[in-house]
């Protein structure tokens, strides 16, 4: 996905959840100003929203038309690691939109595990297809669903069939010495949907969820234990039960985002 009108800035604080207080200077040189932001991120963050943090901003030139009370965004920081800078996107609302991009991409050739289908007799998955996104199960409203298309070795003619998946996306902005974990708060909301997944997959469905690591440089993805350990235990139990559990990193750039490579993923207690 693709951002207009960056402009970065100097983080200064976040009076609130929604918004953030960031200097700016519109020109080089320029004297600095200081600009409300929408943050687009309700999430704690307090890791990486510290004062004197470089942080990357949207700026809608349509706002006052569109009726919006901040001209700006917030969407990336740039977070100190051993010496260096780590470019990260907090844009909450991102990895949804990367995650439907990355199915569309592999529409025809799909790389998504999948369990075993009517006793081992169907290749993998050929190509997906009817991709579309808040699609509703049950009592949860899943992010992406999609049809996966075999072709059965053992049927005349290789005939095809399909299976139908549902998969849950969850942004990670949360690193510590290169491992990503996730929540970075409680979430009952995020436990609901894992469970609902594994009652999915009970009934005959493919069932995914996709970590979004909103950076680069992760080794590997765990849950958050100390933050919220029953997420934890509901993501295991769901790998039980065949809920494929995926975790990605993004290539990040100050106006752009792509999902990019696998991140081992360990849902074992630290």
């Amino acid at each position: 996905m693709r951002y207009e009108h960056m402009i970065q800035g100097t983080f200064i604080s976040r009076p609130n959840r929604f918004i953030a207080h960031v200097a700016i200077r519109q020109e080089a040189g320029g004297e600095e100003e200081t600009v409300v932001c929408h943050v687009k991120n309700t999430g704690r963050c307090r890791e990486l929203l510290l004062p004197g943090t470089a942080v990357i901003l949207q700026f809608h030139p349509e706002a006052a038309a569109l009726g919006r009370k901040t001209e700006y965004s917030l969407i990336g920081v740039l977070k100190e690691r051993n010496g260096e800078l780590l470019l990260i996107n907090m844009d909450s609302q991102a990895p949804n939109q990367v995650a439907a991009e990355w199915l569309h991409a592999m529409e025809q050739a799909p790389t998504l595990p999948v369990n075993g289908y009517d006793g081992e007799k169907f290749l993998p998955a050929l190509r997906l297809a009817n991709i579309r996104r808040e699609v509703t199960y049950g009592q949860s409203r899943f992010d992406l669903a999609f049809d996966m298309v075999f072709t059965s070795s053992s049927a005349p003619a290789f005939q095809s069939c399909t299976k139908p998946a549902f998969m849950e996306v969850k942004g990670v902005t949360l690193e510590e010495n290169g491992v990503a974990m996730f929540p970075d708060a409680p979430t009952e909301r995020g436990i609901k949907h894992i469970l609902e997944l594994a009652e999915a997959v009970k009934a005959g469905y493919e069932a995914y969820i996709l970590f979004v690591i909103q950076m680069k440089g992760i080794r590997e993805f765990t849950p958050n234990q100390k933050t919220h350990p029953q997420f934890g235990d509901a993501l295991r139990l769901a790998h039980e039960a065949g809920v494929h559990i995926l975790a990605y990193d993004c290539i990040v750039t100050a106006d752009t985002l792509e999902i990019d490579r696998a991140v081992p993923v360990f849902l074992s207690k630290y």
